[in-house]
């Protein structure tokens, strides 16, 4: 069975404007919320880029629902011991609500401190010592490691849930997907791709959760909608690996230049066609998704949850 949650963007929106989100798709019908785990937003047109810890920690207080990051890079920004120890926080504050989603992450978050970028295997090898690392740490036994990438010293975590939080591993590649269902709790991946689901379940991966998500900009006027996410989100439609390399918001823009409004309209979907929502959600259920994350773009949060909850949510499988 999949679940149907919504997408929290931290890089468009203030930390007011995400609570009041919460609590709208929690009252529409989704049953669990995504948040994104951003130092910059992806170019100056969105505009914002809150703390992640403090807005699950206020998320936990104004809503009932799961709360996943999708995702977190947990080896270069804030080291892996700290991590575990905001993630363990957010576990304790959501009732054991809280699933972590981590990804080797993208240097337009993770060079700020001056540290080099790795190629992909280094980060792969990077984020599975920190896996290691957090899940000792969420023993709350007193720790001390010397890897390759990380060392700690003496370390114990002493506010703990009851179970530790699932630690989803994104990928967007067979690699990526080998090492989720070798390491992961569940699998992350932004597109209804069925073979990377099947590469996760044999590498290890089996019943666990595949989780994906989707951007939408519902409106009346499709035009508009799509002159929106072109405005806010080109980035989305940047090829290859230029996500992960480019290091600042203005290099984004510079890349995003050359996605044009048609190249944005056949990509997203956007206007109030009920059959073209549907139809991009339902293929996440149909790749062998558990979890699918909606986010809608742009300021007309009213109208699209009153969409989904009258005409979307109910015909779901």
């Amino acid at each position: 069975m999949t679940t149907y949650g919504y997408f929290l963007s931290s890089e468009e929106f203030t930390p007011a404007e995400l609570i009041a989100q919460a609590r709208a798709a929690e009252q529409a019908g989704f049953t669990a919320l995504a948040i994104s785990d951003h130092f910059h937003p992806w170019n100056d047109e969105q505009g914002q880029s809150s703390f992640v810890w403090s807005m699950i920690g206020a998320l936990s207080q104004v809503c009932s629902l799961p709360i996943t990051t999708l995702v977190t890079c947990p080896t270069i920004r804030m080291h892996p011991a700290i991590n575990a120890q905001a993630a363990a926080t957010a576990a304790v504050l959501t009732g054991g609500r809280f699933r972590f989603g981590l990804g080797t992450g993208e240097a337009l978050n993770e060079h700020i401190l001056a540290d080099p970028w790795p190629e992909a295997s280094e980060r792969m090898d990077m984020l599975e010592e920190a896996v290691q690392v957090m899940r000792r740490l969420f023993t709350g036994e007193q720790t001390t490691h010397r890897g390759r990438h990380y060392t700690v010293e003496n370390a114990r975590l002493y506010t703990l849930p009851a179970e530790p939080p699932p630690l989803y591993v994104s990928g967007f590649g067979p690699r990526a997907a080998e090492l989720a269902g070798r390491i992961g709790d569940g699998f992350v991946t932004m597109s209804p791709d069925e073979s990377l689901v099947g590469q996760f379940r044999r590498a290890g991966g089996g019943q666990k959760p595949v989780v994906g998500g989707l951007k939408v900009c519902w409106a009346a006027d499709r035009k508009q909608a799509v002159k929106t996410v072109h405005r806010l989100w080109p980035n989305q439609q940047l090829p290859g690996e230029l996500a992960q390399i480019l290091p600042t918001p203005a290099h984004f823009e510079q890349a995003s230049a050359l996605v044009t409004e048609e190249m944005t309209s056949e990509a997203v979907v956007c206007g109030d066609d009920k059959d073209a929502h549907l139809d991009a959600v339902k293929q996440f259920a149909a790749a062998g998704f558990n979890e699918v994350y909606v986010n809608q773009i742009g300021p007309d949060q009213e109208g699209f949850f009153d969409f989904y909850r009258t005409q979307i949510l109910p015909q779901l499988p």
